[in-house]
């Protein structure tokens, strides 16, 4: 069956956005004859990547999804041990962990913002808790994340940040993924900063760097033995193809390239929508999620909060019918399919309201301002006609 064309006046969720080289970067990978990972592209990257944040290394990898299965791969989880993780969170978050055969437990909500709610981490400690995973939702951290950095390092717990949605966020003036051992990112085409499909593992503890190449290299030591480092080439370890394409860092190093004007664009599309929806928001129809101080956010994300499932639904609905295409996010992983017979029984209260309330508004670079002003009156004509004025 043939899809049914867009209207022409369809505004997308998301469109990736072309800085400009890209094309002509993935030639110039093409006509160097190197195309499967760890190419000039990678290594230029890498490089950018370590400088602008302060990272003791950084290995690119072919999503964020595989930046954290490295991350388990690293921390040598066995089957039993139990990694701390928030309910409300992508699948990948929890999956790179049960592919080690680990215990997840899950963690509800803060009652202000979708993440993880650090105050209630500390009952949740077992003997068997080996990790505590952060997700820095929208790229914004958890309240008290330092205290519970505190709380890790006393009780000998790794700490990876899940900051797939982070890059270029910062938390007293410190770039989020600078802070837990190990941390991964995604450069999915939904994110700030675009491979298409792509990611990064940040590593910030030097007792990883070594053993991350040879996971990165699927179990060997053909980096090393590239470099001289190494006399012969073999398999030495566990791991996987976990190295992104030449053609891929390519496409990311025209986007990283143009990070700065990049993200100048979102600032500005974030704030009109602040500026336009806060009005509603006073009156009580909606809420946004607060900004935490001493944080700077990245604009990745524009979020309502519905006072409840139907409202938001119908607000969803409205939106279509104007050809405008928003979103709401995740289902608790403590509900799923898979999951539910798993998890203890707790009820995460917060992490449930937020899946049935949270609205996601289309914010990318390419947005117009014409196309940012519909939505913007859809949004605030559908709050008028529930109110009735």
């Amino acid at each position: 069956m043939i899809p049914s064309p867009l209207p022409p006046d369809f505004i997308p969720f998301n469109r990736p956005h072309l800085a400009g080289p890209e094309l002509e970067y993935i030639r110039q990978a093409v006509a160097a004859g190197k195309l499967s990972g760890n190419g000039e592209f990678t290594q230029r990257c890498q490089r950018f990547l370590e400088q602008r944040y302060g990272l003791l290394k950084a290995l690119l990898t072919t999503s964020g999804t595989d930046a954290l299965e490295m991350a388990a791969l690293l921390l040598n989880l066995q089957p039993g041990d139990e990694v701390i993780v928030p309910s409300y969170t992508f699948t990948s978050t929890a999956n790179a962990f049960v592919l080690r055969g680990a215990r997840i437990v899950f963690a509800d909500s803060h009652p202000d913002y979708p993440n993880l709610d650090v105050r209630q981490v500390a009952q949740l400690l077992t003997p068997r808790t080996r990790v505590i995973v952060l997700v820095h939702y929208g790229g914004q951290p958890a309240e008290h994340m330092l205290e519970l950095l505190a709380l890790a390092e006393e009780h000998g717990i790794w700490v990876v940040e899940d900051a797939a949605q982070a890059i270029e966020a910062r938390f007293q003036d410190r770039p989020l993924g600078t802070f837990g051992h190990l941390a991964a990112f995604s450069f999915h085409e939904t994110k700030n900063i675009s491979a298409g499909e792509g990611g990064m593992l940040a590593i910030n503890d030097p007792r990883f760097v070594a053993r991350a190449e040879i996971i990165w290299e699927k179990g060997t030591n053909r980096a090393a033995f590239y470099r001289g480092e190494a006399a012969r080439y073999e398999w030495v370890d566990l791991g996987s193809s976990f190295l992104a394409s030449e053609l891929n860092a390519a496409y990311l190093w025209a986007q990283l390239e143009a990070i700065d004007r990049i993200q100048a664009r979102r600032r500005y599309l974030w704030e009109r929508y602040a500026a336009a929806l806060a009005p509603l928001a006073a009156s009580g129809v909606f809420d946004l999620l607060p900004q935490l101080p001493n944080a700077q956010p990245n604009w990745h994300l524009f979020v309502l909060l519905c006072t409840d499932e139907t409202n938001r639904d119908a607000l969803l609905a409205y939106l279509r019918q104007r050809h405008i295409l928003a979103v709401f996010h995740y289902l608790p992983l403590h509900l799923s399919p898979y999951y539910a017979t798993q998890h203890d029984g707790r009820q995460l209260p917060h992490a449930e309201r937020y899946a049935q309330t949270l609205v996601r508004l289309p914010l990318f670079h390419d947005l117009t301002d014409e196309q940012q002003d519909r939505i913007i009156s859809a949004v605030q004509t559908f709050f008028r006609l529930r109110l009735g004025s």
